[in-house]
């Protein structure tokens, strides 16, 4: 039994314990911690008898592994001394807000041999992974394109650290388009180039974009799309991914949890559908708890998932340039590592 300790116990840290009893034999939650230490507390009301503290350091005498669910700009400090303490991480995306930042957690794990696997959980999302499934099956041919939309209603109260673009790292991009800059390069492969347009038209509580819209083309000719709002006041499509192929499209959507295939002169076929769930943060505990045991690299460990990051700050700069950003070199590795 792997002995887990939550730092941060916010609502980031409730949407993992939502789904905790599907793991409770792999890990014992023994320790929370949180700046307000009633948040902390409200946790024990659940968990029995684990420690409740204010200081994080207090908990590495007391467990094997730490879930980190903080602001982004604290992520670097607080991994990197769990790591030095010699525990497994899991850490809530994204990784770090400056490339740095995100080396030096690299090179921790791998000098301490520590799993560090930054969350994305959208990874191992099942609907996610039967859409990938009936890709790399060939269901609808050869893939030219695929969409992703994120539409939600996200505003934070005024001084929050997340309408700050030096405590977020960014703006609705950096914050929640990484899981699906991770997903696109995850689909297609490795990018070419791509462009970003982004605006807090619609969401004036936020420092930088609140809404995004990004393209990018890849090494195999195909393109991908991402738009991402936290000003949707109406949805239509909700979470939905697209992929267009010469026999086919796929449709996902993730209001309904449900993968459907469509092609010219056919009725639509249902390939999956479950309950609606959008956090599936059983399936990413689960992963990490076999990395532990096994010594294997996550799905979405540090090294790939700072790529994703690279992608971003290179669509900035390009947004701020009026130019299309170069992405060569960039994506997830095939097998091995890649240099940071």
């Amino acid at each position: 039994m792997i002995k887990l300790g939550i730092i941060g116990c916010g609502n980031m840290a409730d949407s993992f314990l939502d789904r905790f009893h599907y793991v409770n034999n792999e890990f014992e939650i023994v320790a929370a911690v949180d700046i307000d230490i009633e948040r902390a507390k409200t946790i024990a009301q659940t968990f029995k008898g684990i420690k409740t503290t204010t200081r994080y350091s207090e908990i590495f005498n007391d467990i094997d592994a730490a879930l980190i669910v903080l602001p982004h700009h604290l992520h670097h400090e607080v991994t990197l001394n769990c790591i030095n303490a010699g525990k497994h991480v899991l850490l809530e995306k994204p990784m770090a807000i400056t490339e740095p930042q995100c080396i030096e957690l690299i090179q921790a794990a791998e000098s301490k041999q520590k799993i560090l696997m930054i969350g994305y959980v959208m990874r191992y999302h099942r609907l996610t992974l039967a859409f990938k499934e009936a890709m790399d099956k060939g269901k609808i041919g050869n893939v030219f394109q695929i969409s992703i939309w994120t539409e939600q209603y996200t505003e934070y109260p005024e001084g929050h650290w997340a309408n700050l673009a030096e405590t977020l790292g960014g703006g609705q991009l950096f914050s929640h388009g990484c899981h699906y800059i991770d997903l696109l390069m995850w689909f297609l492969g490795k990018p070419i180039n791509g462009t970003h347009l982004g605006t807090n038209f619609g969401t004036p509580w936020l420092e930088k974009e609140g809404t995004s819209n990004v393209s990018i083309k890849f090494e195999n000719g195909s393109i991908g799309y991402h738009f991402g709002t936290w000003g949707a006041r109406g949805t239509r499509l909700a979470y939905s991914f697209h992929a267009h192929g010469d026999k086919g499209m796929l449709e996902a959507s993730f209001d309904e949890n449900k993968l459907t295939l469509h092609r010219t002169g056919c009725k639509p076929k249902i390939l999956y559908s479950d309950f609606k769930y959008i956090k599936q943060t059983d399936n990413e505990l689960l992963h990490f708890a076999n990395c532990i045991k096994t010594g294997t690299p996550p799905d979405t460990d540090a090294r790939s998932s700072l790529q994703s990051l690279r992608v971003i700050w290179k669509l900035y700069e390009s947004e701020l340039n009026n130019s299309v950003a170069d992405l060569r070199g960039l994506g997830l590795p095939e097998t091995g590592k890649t240099s940071v």
